[in-house]
This record gives C-alpha cells, structure tokens and sequence, in this order.
C-alpha cells in the first residue's frame, strides 16, 4: 500500500508539499499540483481518514442518535439520511440511546471528541440547554427541542385527529387510545390530537386511555386488560404501527376479529405495516423524506450555506390498510 512518502518520491516534491494537495491548503503551482495528482492516481494512493481529520478537524462523518433501533420506524429513517449522505460522501454513524440521557451526553461528548461533522438526533430527554454550546451542529428529527434548534417533524396533532375521525366514519362508538409514553413530544401530540376528537363525546372516559410505550409487547399486554375489561370498545387509535401489531396480536389473543369487531389505525406508514394480516391502517409519515431533509439541512449548516428554513413540518397522509374495512 502506497504511503505519502512514496506519492512525494514519485512527484519529485515534499511530503510538505503532497499534504497541501491533498487538503487543499496553502500554496501549490499548477504543474506541481498536476505531478502529486499524477502520482497519487498511478500509486492509487489512499489518504489516511484518521490523520485527514486530526489534521481539519474534520472527519466526514455525520452522527444518527436514536432512541430505539428495534422500531421499524427508526431504520427506514436512517436510510433517508444514509442515502443522502452518499450523495456527498459523508459517512454515517449510528448510535442508540435507549432513551438514556447519560448515553445520549456521553454520544454528544464522543462526537466533539473524534470531530464528527454534526449530529441528527431524536431525543425526549435532551433540552436546548444541552445542545447550546456544542461544538458541532445539531438538527433535532421527529421531536423537536426548541426553537434555536433546527428540527424535521410532521404535525402529529392533526394527523391524530384525522386518524380518530376515520375510526368514526368506520362506525366505530367507543374508541380507545394506545398512547406513547409521557413527555415525549410526538406521543403527546398525537394524544391531545385524540382527546379534541373525543374528549366531548357523551361516551368517552379517561380509562379508555392506556400507556404502551412505543413498545409491542408492552402494548399488547395493556390491550389485553383493556379489552377484556372494557369490551364495548371497538375502535383502538394506537400511538404508532409498531403498537398497533401489539394490538392485533391482543385481539387474536382475545379471540376478538379485526377488522369486524375491532378497527385498528396506528400512526408512521412503516412498511412492516404492509406485511401484516391484515394490513394496518395508518397516518403515514413521510419516513425516507425525513431522514433526508434533515440530513440536507444538517450540511448546509456544516457547509456555511444559507439556511432559509430552519423547522421543517411535513403533514401525514391517510393509509387506509384492512384494520378499519366494515362489512
């Protein structure tokens, strides 16, 4: 393997001289630059990362922290933002928090320390004051953090409303909800966007209201009592599609038919959504565009461009899956 020694013997020049090449600073003349570049392609020379960046201080490299790789929504978003990266040649490094404030400081801390180019991150625990003096730019996606911290989200408040509405023209009188957790920002959203829905309706009681956490099998177990104490339900409106299977797999458990005796809406447009039977009804988010938009505005910030637009807010679309059909 070709070393920079080698790539300034072959050019006749300095290994002084080579390095201003390949960083492109300080002065180099023409002909000397065109005799380290000749050299460079017929050595098929590779310039070491690790020293590039120790050396600019910066690496290339863009930094994912999500909370939970195991949700299906999590990845389909990461393939937005890896795909943009290779557009322009970054690199993408993954990190999972487990929503652990600890994990996600100590993964802000790590990336000032190794130079990473800037950071995406979905957070609930992070504020502004923890991003405020970071070395590196932040983009906030899927929660936003705060108004001097730029964010891609979609509006969770009427997407959860319309999802409700379609459960009522589905027939349904008594609709239940399965939340994500507290304080975190999208869940809440989408929970207040169900109870403008509901809250008024002669029928409607807190305890139709159940916590699954953003987790399947949390989410089935709660079903489980719901129903069974609750059985005039017939409509469930599950915080995302990944609750939504929980609440499937508690119906088949209960014995209870969907879509005939229960309709089912979650809320992402997953693809996983589409592989079940039957297929999931939901309020799709726009994943993939996510992930790029919010990697596209995360370059822009590292590359000095002008940023026009700093909160970006996508609306969700109707999937009207077999979870809400009625015979």
């Amino acid at each position: 393997m070709a070393t920079i020694r080698d790539v300034a013997m072959a050019a006749e020049v300095s290994v002084a001289t080579v390095s201003r090449v390949i960083n492109n600073s300080g002065y180099v003349s023409e002909d000397t630059r065109k005799k380290v570049e000749s050299a460079i392609e017929s050595l098929n020379y590779k310039p070491n990362a690790v020293a590039r960046s120790l050396f600019k201080k910066q690496s290339k490299t863009i930094a994912l922290i999500l909370p939970d790789i195991k949700n299906p929504f999590f990845p389909e978003v990461a393939r937005g933002v890896e795909d943009l990266l290779n557009t322009r040649e970054y690199t993408l490094l993954l990190c999972n928090s487990d929503e652990d404030i600890e994990k996600e400081i100590n993964y802000m801390e790590m990336v000032e320390q190794k130079y990473v180019d800037g950071v995406i991150i979905v957070t609930s625990t992070l504020t502004p004051k923890h991003i405020k003096n970071r070395a590196v730019p932040v983009v906030a996606l899927d929660r936003p953090i705060g108004e001097n911290v730029p964010s891609v989200s979609v509006n969770n408040y009427d997407g959860s409303r319309q999802a409700v509405r379609h459960l009522k023209s589905a027939g349904c009188k008594r609709i239940a909800h399965i939340r994500g957790p507290m304080n975190v920002i999208n869940s809440d959203e989408r929970y207040k966007g169900y109870l403008k829905e509901v809250g008024n309706e002669p029928w409607f009681d807190h305890k139709y209201i159940v916590t699954g956490e953003f987790d399947v099998r949390k989410t089935a177990e709660v079903t489980m009592r719901l129903l069974a104490e609750n059985p005039e339900i017939d409509g469930i409106f599950a915080g995302n599609d990944y609750m939504a299977m929980g609440v499937m797999k508690a119906a088949r458990q209960l014995g209870i038919r969907v879509p005939e005796e229960l309709s089912v809406i979650g809320f992402d447009g997953i693809e996983m959504g589409q592989l079940t039977s039957p297929e999931i009804t939901t309020m799709a988010q726009p994943i993939y565009d996510l992930g790029r938009t919010a990697a596209e505005l995360l370059l822009r910030i590292i590359e000095g461009k002008y940023v026009a637009k700093k909160h970006y807010v996508f609306e969700v679309e109707l999937i009207a899956g077999q979870t809400t059909l009625r015979n």
